[in-house]
């Protein structure tokens, strides 16, 4: 017993670098780990024999594997434009009517559709005749294999990631929830079915007693109670154990702990914890004693399974292609079809629901094995399948929108040094004279009035930041204050005024309305300070080749990167960083965080490219 625990161990350790050693990147770690439990199993060396131990590590890793798997879904993806301020409404009506969400749901409608017609007919045809197991078996979508994936092509920020990724969430739960069906229907006790509701009403108990959890815990947790991690563990087997008590499958119960988990929102180093104890341990298990369990000389010794392999691998495919069709209404034609493929991997339900199969009693040893290797082929096949078709498609990168109000010298300067690579600007007066005066300087726009609704209405409102710099401190009030109502973004308003009861008055209406506000008096004073106490910043601040520049970390492939590991990171300084408000002194091991601000300086070269870079969308 201990020797075959000690050497699945090593298996689980090794594999993984042995992957990386080669440099074998076309074959998921998951898949490599079948292989190897293949050549230590059975069909090769016969050194490892399942066992009651071996067994119950094999269960918690795909108890912990569909855990991990709800912890994966991406709820902001569900939700539905904001429409809370008259802006934000107005952007949600000119948002294209074709979203991630509804192409994702249409294709995947239509995969259900073709996995149901696919069935009927292998069994018309004789060669599978449970048409339920097969529309399940043919409809899933392995949603970690497409998360690396898009990740590894920093997709996930995408329209195109976003759209396979949801794809997928729908690809393992409609499957999942089809399974608890088919399970509680093929026991015999369909009685049991309505109890299946209690581990969702359970489950949403539990959301709800522990919702600030992960805004309190760290009052009370230490390294030697890591109550986060109890936590997770109370919800997966609260949810597990009623899920076999009831009558439907454990899997269920996990994949809801991690769905529950995840709305909790823990923190990052909580998720990377849950990480560390699946994918390190638990999950290889399951695994590699899969690849154990197979007899690939009896399955092939069967004319049956040599048959159903190469079937069952084209159903697969063909189940997915008709989302080629609705992909089509987002995507170019090799992308699409590089969706279609991608989609078509299939093993992290394939496994579990076999097992559920066989435990029922419905699928013989070749069948299942003809599902579970051509489950494994698409693994292989359709990664490399999307590299081939995928050709990258440059989305247009969101400028910055600006607006200005109120001309003079420094709006008008300050609007010609924002680089046009980032920012889209525009600058508006209702003075006649700055028109005449100012419009050969820069694209100025002469309005009617400055009446708010008229502004509306001439989309001046229609922005990402606003600048009043009017000199009249009281119309730049005014407008502050109807725009962010109007739902502006970020407010920067000009406040000149010399009776210090008015100005305290407006400042507190201003910051109580998150409008940001400063006055030339208070800037010149500043800048004067700064060139009597600092003059090297006094020049990095007036400098137009080296300038503070805040540029936020976006680009989740430089997530947990230490700042020496940054390209060109030689060429700038950064001197802070802001995360959640509070301002961290950078060191080189520093590691990055999604969110951070970063504020540097340098050469304009060497900062737009670290700036193009971090703030890449592949969160």
């Amino acid at each position: 017993m201990n020797f075959s625990l000690v050497i699945v161990t090593f298996a689980a350790f090794l594999t993984p670098m042995l992957l990386a050693r080669f440099r074998i990147s076309f074959i998921p770690t998951t898949v490599a780990e079948i292989f190897v439990g293949i050549l230590l199993g059975k069909s090769g060396f016969n050194i490892v024999e399942t066992n009651a131990v071996l067994s119950t590590i094999s269960t918690l890793g795909v108890v912990l594997l569909l855990f991990l798997s709800g912890m994966e879904i991406d709820f902001s993806l569900f939700k539905k434009p904001d429409t809370s301020t008259p802006l934000a409404a107005r952007q949600a009506e000119n948002t294209s009517q074709e979203t991630p969400l509804k192409v994702a749901s249409l294709a995947y409608g239509l995969t259900v559709v073709g996995s149901v017609l696919l069935a009927v007919l292998f069994r018309v045809s004789g060669f599978f005749s449970d048409v339920q197991l097969a529309s399940i078996l043919f409809s899933t979508v392995a949603l970690g294999i497409v998360i690396s994936v898009l990740k590894e092509n920093e997709l996930l920020g995408r329209t195109y990631g976003q759209t396979l990724l949801l794809f997928a969430v729908l690809g393992e739960v409609v499957p999942l929830l089809g399974l608890t069906i088919y399970s509680s229907l093929k026991s015999g006790d369909s009685s049991t079915l309505w109890l299946t509701s209690l581990i969702f009403l359970v489950a949403v108990l539990l959301l709800l007693r522990f919702r600030n959890f992960f805004t309190v815990f760290k009052k009370y947790t230490k390294p030697t109670t890591q109550l986060d991690i109890r936590l997770a563990f109370v919800v997966i087997i609260t949810l597990v154990v009623l899920a076999e008590t009831v009558g439907a499958e454990n899997v269920l119960g996990a994949f809801l702990a991690g769905i529950v988990i995840k709305l909790l929102e823990p923190e990052k180093e909580t998720e990377e914890k849950l990480d560390a104890i699946g994918y390190g341990y638990f999950i290889p298990f399951f695994f590699i004693l899969t690849g154990v369990k197979l007899d690939l000389p009896a399955m092939f010794s069967s004319a049956e399974t040599l048959v159903l392999i190469p079937l069952f691998l084209i159903a697969f495919l063909l189940a997915k292609l008709p989302a080629y069709f609705i992909f089509r209404r987002l995507f170019t034609t090799s992308n699409a079809l590089s969706g279609v493929f991608l989609s078509q991997t299939t093993i992290t339900l394939i496994l579990p629901a076999l097992n559920v199969a066989e435990n029922l009693n419905v699928i013989d040893q070749q069948q299942s094995g003809a599902f579970l290797l051509s489950g494994i082929l698409t693994c292989l096949i359709g990664p490399l399948l999307f590299k081939y078709f995928y050709k990258p498609h440059e989305e247009a990168q969101k400028k910055i929108e600006v607006h200005f109000i109120g001309v003079g010298l420094m709006a008008i300067s300050a609007m010609q040094e924002l680089s046009s690579t980032h920012y889209s600007k525009a600058i508006y007066t209702n003075d006649q004279y700055q028109y005449d005066t100012y419009h050969n300087k820069a694209a100025l726009s002469l309005l009617e009035s400055l009446d708010s609704q008229h502004l509306i209405f001439n989309q001046v409102f229609d922005t990402d930041i606003l600048v009043l710099a009017h000199q009249e401190a009281n119309i730049n009030f005014d407008l502050a204050l109807k725009a962010k109502k109007y739902g502006v973004p970020r407010v920067i308003v000009r406040l000149d005024v010399r009776d210090p009861k008015e100005r305290l008055r407006m400042e507190e209406d201003l910051e109580q309305a998150k409008v940001e506000f400063f006055s030339m008096f208070d800037v010149n004073v500043g800048m004067l300070r700064s060139a009597i106490e600092a003059p090297a910043f006094f020049n990095v601040l007036t400098s137009t080749q080296f300038r503070l520049n805040e540029v936020t970390v976006t680009n989740a492939k430089y997530e947990e990167k230490m700042i020496s590991q940054l390209p060109e990171v030689k060429e700038v300084i950064i001197s802070r960083i802001f995360r959640d408000h509070e301002p961290i002194i950078p060191h080189g091991t520093t590691r990055l965080e999604l969110g951070d601000h970063l504020i540097m300086s340098g050469s304009n070269e060497a900062v737009e490219h670290l700036r193009n870079l971090l703030e890449a969308n592949n969160e």
